[in-house]
């Protein structure tokens, strides 16, 4: 039955509205509740880790290759035995101490030390005349030779002697500067990183089980496999930028994105999400820019040169100029650095998930 207004029970007419606040107002969030639903706290923290990251990458790639000045640069010395010792002296006395200059037996033996990766650099003195001959090695990067070229010259310029420069590993003609092992090296890493992450977001940063954190790592060796043979056959057949053997490239490649990826795998275990981060901070922000590729380790600030080999863009920047141009010469040190991230990065990433797994584990 219907009741008209006023009548005994009927509801009365909508009063005014209640103070901002009250109980009829409790639906609409406030202003700073939306901001808080919108950026967690959580969602902050990593920005401003984004941030860091941001500032560290500009600091470091900057810090890297914003003065670029040769120093120790591996020199070999050829010149009779009498003239040795006193030209050994006077080039490790140039101001700034760009070269490492070491007395050498005879060109030949010169030669074999440059293909062995043990020289940068050998100058050949003609006793007989007035031009000497600076053997250099373009394959291990263009700017290093030059620099070796532009300090030898103005060392002979001072003695009113000529330069006469011959190159004993040239980079190919697809090689712009001896640059690509280095971008080649470059994509591997983001690929390894790239894949554990990817693994990461799909199924959670830290596996439950080591089962399951096995799985992974089966996945990213197979992923490295794929991706080590498409890379070398891209730069090698394919475009003609970096000769040497397709097989090796193959190899090193497979092996770069593995360890790449078991360690960013690693750090995810050990930090969740924030590993990526972690992962980025170390082969981006640190490695790339110490690698040796634009610069080569000669020309690097002190800090770079230091950590550059011991990281996986360095060691694989390495190993990938020893294949391509100096028949595999001087690979064990540098294999043996990616072999530690690989299998550092696989252990700590199953005992993490073993530990998970006894985290999760109901109580008896």
């Amino acid at each position: 039955m219907d009741r008209s207004p006023g009548s005994p029970g009927s509801p009365g007419p909508p009063g005014p509205p209640g103070p901002p606040g009250s109980s009829g107002d409790s639906a609409s969030p406030t202003f700073l509740q939306e901001v808080r639903e919108a950026v967690t706290a959580r969602a902050a923290l990593l920005v401003l880790g984004a941030l860091v990251l941001q500032l560290a990458f500009i600091t470091s790639y900057v810090g890297a290759f914003h003065s670029p000045r040769p120093k120790d640069i591996a020199t070999g010395v050829v010149a009779p035995r009498q003239l040795a010792g006193q030209l050994v002296d006077k080039l490790a006395g140039l101001p700034g101490g760009p070269l490492d200059p070491r007395a050498v037996r005879d060109e030949r033996e010169a030669r074999r030390q440059l293909r062995e990766r043990d020289l940068e650099a050998a100058l050949i003195v003609d006793p007989r005349g007035t031009t000497d001959t600076l053997l250099v090695a373009g394959g291990a990067g263009a700017s290093l030779a030059q620099a070796a070229e532009a300090v030898v010259t103005r060392a002979e310029a001072a003695e009113q002697r000529s330069l006469k420069i011959v190159d004993t590993a040239p980079s190919a003609a697809g090689d712009a500067r001896g640059l690509t092992s280095f971008y080649l090296v470059v994509g591997w890493c983001v690929g390894g990183y790239l894949c554990a992450a990817i693994l990461a977001i799909s199924a959670g940063a830290r596996p439950a089980n080591p089962r399951r954190a096995g799985f992974r790592l089966a996945a990213l060796a197979l992923y490295a496999i794929g991706s080590g043979l498409l890379g070398a056959v891209i730069t090698g057949p394919a475009l003609g930028a970096l000769p040497g053997s397709v097989l090796g490239l193959w190899g090193l490649g497979a092996l770069v994105v593995f360890a790449v990826g078991a360690t960013t795998l690693a750090l995810q275990g050990l930090a969740g999400i924030i590993g990526i981060g972690l992962a980025i901070a170390i082969v981006v922000v640190l490695g790339n820019p110490s690698a040796g590729g634009a610069y080569p380790y000669p020309l690097l600030p002190p800090f770079w040169r230091a950590i550059g080999p011991a990281l996986p863009p360095g060691a694989g920047t390495w190993s990938a100029r020893s294949i391509a141009y100096f028949r595999g010469n001087a690979l064990t040190g540098s294999l043996l650095v990616l072999s530690a991230w690989a299998v550092a990065g696989t252990a700590v990433t199953m005992v993490c998930a073993a530990f998970r797994r006894r985290s999760l584990a109901p109580p008896p």
